[in-house]
This record gives structure tokens, C-alpha cells and sequence, in this order.
């Protein structure tokens, strides 16, 4: 469907660049995005130069969408090209970060039982080499108040560890306050924004954080196999990471085994050879949501999840959402008994969607409908009448 010169394109028309939607209700983008044609294609282009230029196509194309990739990632999060580095996931991000700093003066990490495990597992295993970490219990089921951190941060700790989305709940964290409480301590915050990053507008530079994470798999549509770090300029210039690969150095093509020169900025963190068909297709995932622009896509999100969140409560169901939907991003939870069951029989009936323990995970986004919520929650009261809930 062509797009109509100087209007937005409609979500129907969207909605048709993904070829999933011909057979099957999507409904899982906090997991994986869908696959869109965009991206499909953006594979076989790279396919196809392999084929054609070999190696070649290292120093013509393949560098060249490295750097397309690492500038649309920028320009989403309000960053400059220099602060951003390419990985193949977020725990190697994560690792090159965690292995930047000395924690012999400030030995403490403070971050929270609501963080993916991953992001928990990266500290945790550095307690043998004196880290001090401090987890953070919450009652509250959905979030953790920020006056937990204000009490946990102190003179000894170096990092803070946050999600901006957490990723059993989708409530959304008020990450510049966070940032506000490590600095005021001489601390620096790592968001992990893997849930947040293309559907929650975001300005890394207004909000003052020192890292950021994110990945191509699910609302940035790019897929598995690309991760994206930000490092703040300032604070990534006085870091040596002691991970980091050959993509690293100043002068990586000079191939110099005497002497290792960091590059300037976020660089510094990156370590081996990317997977260059990853890069392509988180590249075409990145162009969507530009083209489409991040503050449309909130505002499209709102509108699904409060159908989603009135369509279950009109049906009797309780969905675990905050008080304030505006403080809820794309992942609508819903209890069940057991939620592998559910999901599997949902599957049955082509509906895709995803559980965590004791819940089902409903997860629109701009290529849904409100039709789409309303048949995910019709088929959940359909299996409860057969038990299955």
C-alpha cells in the first residue's frame, strides 16, 4: 500500500509489513519482535554481497552499515554516534562495562531483585573480586520506589544498576531520578532499557545517565545477535575496559600486536568481529521505528494497552498494571496458575504470547489491533472454563 505523500502511514499499513498477521495473532514483541519484510530483505542484501564481493565487502558495505546502524541508534536515544558501541548481545555489553572499573575504593553495586537475571548475574559473579553487592527487596510487585535506592546509595558505591522497564511487569522507572541519586553520590547508573527503547521516548543526555543498554530483539525489530551500549562521553573517556576485542583500538586495521590504543569514546568497550548479518537486519528494525518516530509509536501504544487493560477488566480478569497506565510501557501481565499451559494453549489457537512465573505476558505494540487484545482475552476465559488458567 503506497503511503500518502506528507501523511503519516496508517497502522493498517504497517500491520501489512509483517506477514505474520496473515495466519497468526502476535502478541509477544517483549520477547521478539515480528518479523517485518524490511528486514527479511535487509539480510538478503547482505547475503547477496557475501556472495558477490567476498571479503570485499568488508571495507565497502559492511563497515559502512555498522556505522548506519550505531548512527540510528544514536539519534533514537539522543546520543552522538562516538557514544554508542555495537555487540552481538547485552551480556557482553555488560560484561565490558562491569570490567572497566577498579571497585577497590568503591567496592559497592546496587541494583534490584526486579532486574533481568543476566543483568544480576554480571555483579553477582564479581563478588570474588570484592565486589559488595546489594540486592534490593520490594514488596511492591510491579516497580521498586525510588527511596529504596536513595537509602542503599552511598560513598562506596560505584555503580547502580536499573532497569528504565521492568521486564516481569512493563512499569516503567524514573530513570533521571535514578541518575540524580548515584551522581549526587559520585556514582554512575547503567540502564538496562531492553524493554524501553523503541516504544518510550528517550534523551540519554537530558536524563543524565551514564550508561545505557539495549537490543535489537524487541522493540527495536532488528531481531537476535545486536546489542547496542551508550557510554557517556565524559565517563567513557577515563574507563579502560579490560574486555574488549580488536574492534576496540584506535587503529584496528593496523593490526599492531606491540602496542593496544583505546579508541576514543564508546568504542573503547567493543570487542570482536560483529555479526554483520545481525547488523543489517537491527539496522532495517531501527528504520522502522524512525521512519515512524518514537513519540507516534508511544502514543499508539497507550492507546492498545488501555483497550487491552479494559477489555480484561470488563471480562472479570485482573491485569497487574499500575495505578497510572502512563507509567506502564508495552507489557501487559495478567496472573494465571499455570501460565506455561495458557501459553501453549493460546498457541494452539494461534494466538502468541508469552508467560513468566505466575503470569501471562500480553505485548502490543503498533502493529496490533485493539481487536487482537480483545481475542487474547476472549481466549483466556475460554480456557478457564476448561480449567486451563
Amino acid at each position: 500500500m503506497a503511503q500518502t505523500v506528507g501523511r503519516p502511514r496508517t497502522w493498517e499499513a504497517w500491520r501489512e509489513e509483517f506477514p505474520v498477521f496473515t495466519h497468526k495473532v502476535y502478541y509477544n514483541t517483549c520477547s521478539l519482535g515480528a518479523l517485518s519484510r524490511r528486514v527479511a530483505e535487509a539480510v538478503q542484501k547482505y547475503l547477496q554481497q557475501w556472495d558477490e564481493s567476498g571479503a570485499a565487502a568488508w571495507y565497502g558495505p559492511w563497515l559502512g552499515e555498522i556505522e548506519a546502524a550505531r548512527a540510528s541508534f544514536a539519534r533514537i536515544i539522543g546520543a552522538t554516534p562516538e557514544e554508542v558501541a555495537i555487540f552481538p548481545s547485552v551480556t557482553s555489553a555488560l560484561t565490558a562495562v562491569s570490567s572497566a572499573f577498579d571497585y577497590r575504593e568503591r567496592p559497592k553495586v546496587v541494583l534490584s531483585e526486579r532486574e533481568f537475571p543476566t543483568t544480576v548475574y554480571q555483579w553477582s559473579l564479581k563478588t570474588r573480586q570484592g565486589v559488595a553487592l546489594e540486592m534490593l527487596r520490594t514488596s511492591d510487585p510491579l516497580t521498586v520506589p525510588l527511596e529504596q535506592y536513595e537509602r542503599a546509595v552511598d560513598d562506596r558505591t560505584r555503580l547502580v544498576v536499573a532497569s528504565h522497564v521492568y521486564f516481569t511487569s512493563g512499569a516503567i522507572q524514573d530513570i533521571a531520578s535514578l541518575a540524580g541519586i548515584a551522581h549526587r553520590r559520585g556514582a554512575h547508573l547503567l540502564v538496562d532499557a531492553y524493554q524501553s527503547i523503541g516504544q518510550l521516548p528517550i534523551d540519554v543526555h537530558a536524563a543524565e545517565v551514564d550508561f545505557l543498554i539495549a537490543g535489537g530483539l524487541k522493540w527495536l525489530l532488528g531481531g537476535p545477535g545486536i546489542a547496542y551500549l551508550y557510554a557517556r562521553r565524559e565517563v567513557a573517556q577515563h574507563l579502560r575496559p579490560d574486555d574488549a576485542g580488536w574492534f576496540a583500538h584506535r587503529n584496528q586495521f593496523g593490526f599492531d600486536v606491540h602496542r593496544f590504543e583505546y579508541a576514543d569514546g564508546a568504542r573503547r568497550f567493543e570487542g570482536g568481529t560483529p555479526s554483520v548479518a545481525a547488523v543489517y537486519a537491527g539496522r532495517a528494525g531501527l528504520d522502522i521505528v524512525e521512519e515512524i518516530g518514537v513519540r507516534r509509536l508511544r502514543e499508539r501504544q497507550m492507546e492498545l494497552a488501555e483497550h487491552l487493560v479494559e477489555e480484561a477488566r470488563s471480562r472479570g480478569l485482573s491485569p497487574r498494571v499500575p495505578a497510572r497506565l502512563t507509567d506502564l510501557a508495552g507489557i501487559v501481565t495478567i496472573p494465571r496458575e499455570d501460565p506455561k499451559a495458557v501459553v501453549a494453549a493460546l498457541a494452539e489457537r494461534n494466538i502468541v504470547v508469552d508467560s513468566r512465573p505466575g503470569l501471562v505476558r500480553l505485548s502490543p505494540y503498533f502493529y496490533n489491533t485493539p481487536d487482537d487484545g480483545a481475542r487474547a482475552i476472549r481466549a483466556l476465559l475460554e480456557l478457564e472454563k476448561r480449567g486451563i488458567r
